[in-house]
């Protein structure tokens, strides 16, 4: 089972920048980070959870969503089982509950059908 711990989440001003941190643990030894991709998912109040962005098993494959375009860049760390989503610009519609999420295949990980989720971590952004 493996685990997926959020953080960096908080508070900050229209414009501003936060960096979201997501740390894979439980692996077993038959499976490694590498063979999941990784995404990050919101949920603002009111609505349905929607993809943000993810990142293929090995690095290659990366989508965002259109509206975080060129102001979220989304990265892995393999050496730290790590995925991180550094969110630039940011704007009072970026405010939701930023979920982390563990696939090993690209499509289902996109598509909101993930295995493994993160407890999320809360993004406000003040106008």
């Amino acid at each position: 089972q493996v685990q997926l711990v959020e953080s960096g989440g908080g508070l900050v001003q229209t414009g501003g920048s936060l960096t979201l941190s997501c740390v894979a643990s439980k692996l077993t030894f038959s499976t490694t980070f590498s063979d999941y991709g990784m995404g990050w998912f919101r949920q603002a109040p009111g609505k349905e959870r929607e993809f943000v962005a993810a990142i293929g098993r090995r690095g290659i494959m990366i989508r965002y969503v259109d509206s975080v375009k060129g102001r979220f860049t989304i990265s892995r760390d393999h050496a730290k089982n790590m995925a991180t989503l550094q969110m630039n610009s940011l704007k009072p519609e970026d405010t939701a509950v930023y979920y982390c999420a563990a696939h090993s295949d690209f499509v289902t990980l996109t598509s909101g059908q993930a295995r493994y989720w993160g407890q999320g971590t809360q993004v406000t952004v003040s106008s």
